[in-house]
């Protein structure tokens, strides 16, 4: 299976671009003409630096306005035509884009549309160039990859064939079954794109909103099932216009594609397990058992601070590394590192962000094949060299420079606790606060980051996502998107945001770059672990009274349990399927959070309705606006 993208999709210059595609394991390329033009060399000398890059130039594109045109208009077309082929030749490639026609002179008609491709088609064999015809989803005449076939069935021409696009299919909403009366061989060339379920003009939402695979809300599975069904045994190819993608980080965004392609067709596979899918095989995606834990890199006064905070919520220090300044805290389930090593990975996380999140443990049944499929999927690999006494802990990189390890029972990793660390010799005995286990992590990120890190969640791991949904922050708008796995032993919630002036953004400013913003502690009975904090000396983020004045006229609370929560500054959402309540530390480490909450029934949300009661609370205690951080 040959894997390609547009160069379209990324941004740079062709250059670039190349070095891009390349480091990101791309066969090929889809060589869109404006990038071509736009660069200084001829085009001979640009097929020689796309194959000393080890990658094929699999399509030109795009050749616009073609069929159904009136005379002189149509003898200029095949002009035209003639000269792009004399172009591909010298940039060594043989398959030409025409993509249907949306000129305001061009003629219905399938016949005559079929005449001309059955005319450009004998041209284009003497220059051993083959014509894939595209049907645009909002072609004048030609809207429909069926009508795209019957005209490419009737020019009847070995050298004319069909290109399908699963945004201009899907974007119609054509049942993409129909493609599967196609014959495969008369499909030269199959183009990628996912989209999120917007309702607008078809162009404007192509160009602008398209975006890999598994990012958007399209069956694009289903389509290339179907695809697949025919016998296709072609290129697989990305073409995406989006905004952001224009103008992010164009390494990132090519290794972002390569990663949807692969998880695409492995689903592809597994659902339809008969079709010929030329991948090699790679483990399913791994089910989550739970958070193993959750490591702070901090130095100094700041490492105290924080440890008193931990303590303040009921954990106990339970050990120490080693061989390495790494102590343990833990709470039922919860286990929360600090680590205060001057020559480890952490060192070089607090260098750069201050404390923060630096590393976190991910409990799956087997650690060996979630590397594996991680590193199918792209991801890359991390290691530090180990002291004496330590496990080899499979690990990846994660969100913000961050890492992800896999704690897995099957190779005795789980055993790290009483291989890797001293007893403290803290009990069980005194009474911690009632946290059981964590309920969900929270990652803030720029907003463009947010759906290539949905798909590396939701690609590696069994977890599905949520609608996105705005958090209004008094200073601007987050974006927030929560991951989860079925059953919620793994959830992660990701922010976006476009400003430095929410609360979000000022996290990640800084912070330069952290992770990991806001922890969620789960409890079976909030109010008591809200008694039991306080005893310890937590303190709560205050929530004013206006908050319960507002919650008393939108909820039949009873009065004595509002009178609790407004105690305790706790917060209360419901649904239909159950209730949510919550309560949050003040900010620490440049924003940085703990939530302590309970949910009841079948409550599945993260509280959003309270998030702008929640962030105007917590901006009370940041700096004032405007004012340095030093």
């Amino acid at each position: 299976m040959k894997t390609s993208i547009a160069t379209v999709s990324i941004a740079g210059d062709l250059k670039e671009k190349l070095a891009a595609i390349a480091d990101a394991w791309f066969q090929g390329i889809e060589i869109f003409e404006q990038d071509f033009i736009a660069h200084d060399g001829g085009p001979a000398e640009v097929g020689r630096m796309v194959r000393d890059h080890g990658l094929e130039i699999l399509l030109f594109q795009p050749f616009r306005d073609f069929e159904g045109l009136p005379e002189p208009l149509r003898s200029k077309a095949f002009q035209r035509a003639e000269r792009k082929f004399d172009l591909m030749g010298e940039l060594g490639c043989d398959l030409v884009l025409i993509c249907s026609s949306v000129h305001p002179q061009a003629l219905g008609g399938v016949d005559r549309a079929a005449d001309d491709f059955a005319v450009l088609g004998e041209r284009a064999a003497k220059h051993g160039i083959r014509l894939g015809y595209e049907a645009l989803a909002w072609g004048r005449f030609v809207n429909d990859h069926r009508d795209a076939w019957e005209i490419v069935r009737r020019a009847n021409h070995p050298n004319v064939g069909l290109i399908l696009d699963s945004f201009h299919t899907l974007g119609r909403a054509i049942d993409p079954d129909s493609i599967r009366a196609i014959p495969g061989d008369k499909i030269f060339f199959v183009q990628l794109a996912d989209a999120p379920a917007i309702s607008m003009d078809l162009l404007y939402w192509s160009r602008h909103f398209r975006c890999m695979p598994g990012e958007g809300d399209l069956p694009v599975t289903d389509f290339m099932k179907a695809v697949m069904a025919t016998g296709y045994q072609g290129p697989i190819s990305l073409e995406i216009f989006n905004d952001y993608f224009r103008g992010g980080n164009a390494r990132f965004i090519s290794k972002d594609g390569y990663r949807s392609l692969i998880y695409l067709m492995d689903e592809v596979r597994r659902q339809e397990p008969d079709l010929a899918v030329d991948l090699p095989t790679m483990p399913a995606r791994i089910e989550v058992e739970g958070v193993s834990f959750i490591e702070f890199a901090s130095h100094g006064e700041e490492a105290e601070d924080l440890e008193t905070l931990l303590s303040t919520l009921g954990f106990q220090r339970k050990g120490c590394h080693i061989n390495k300044d790494l102590t343990l805290w833990q709470q039922c389930g919860i286990r929360i590192l600090v680590n205060r090593e001057p020559g480890d990975f952490a060192a070089s996380a607090y260098a750069m962000h201050g404390t923060s999140v630096c590393d976190i443990g991910i409990q799956v049944p087997d650690a060996g094949a979630t590397l594996e499929r991680a590193g199918r999927l792209g991801a890359n690999p991390f290691r530090q060299p180990l002291g004496p006494g330590q496990l080899d802990i499979p690990a990846i990189r994660g969100q913000g420079g961050s890492v992800l390890h896999f704690i897995g029972a099957e190779s005795g990793l789980d055993k790290v606790w009483e291989v890797e660390f001293h007893s403290s010799g803290a009990t069980d005995e005194e009474e911690g606060a009632g946290l059981l286990r964590v309920d969900h992590i929270a990652q803030t990120m720029h907003y463009e980051e947010m759906l290539s890190w949905s798909l590396f969640y939701t690609s590696l791991f069994e977890m599905e996502k949520a609608p996105m949904q705005d958090v209004i922050d008094p200073d601007g708008v987050v974006r927030s998107q929560a991951l989860a796995t079925p059953d919620g032993r793994l959830r992660i919630t990701l922010n976006g945001t476009r400003t430095h002036r929410t609360l979000a953004g000022d996290f990640l400013a800084s912070s330069f770059g952290g992770s990991v913003q806001h922890i969620a502690l789960a409890s079976e009975d909030i109010f008591k672990s809200a008694d039991l904090l306080a005893k310890r000396g937590f303190r709560a983020l205050p929530i004013p009274s206006n908050y319960y004045d507002d919650l008393e006229a939108r909820f039949d609370l009873a009065p004595d349990l509002l009178a609790r929560m407004k105690a305790a500054n706790i917060l209360y959402d419901a649904d239909a399927e159950g209730e949510f309540f919550q309560l949050y530390s003040r900010p620490f480490a440049g924003g940085a959070f703990f939530e302590v909450m309970q949910r009841k029934g079948g409550y599945a949300g993260y509280g959003a309705p309270n998030a702008p009661f929640r962030i105007a609370a917590q901006k009370r205690f940041m700096r004032a606006k405007g004012m340095p951080r030093r």
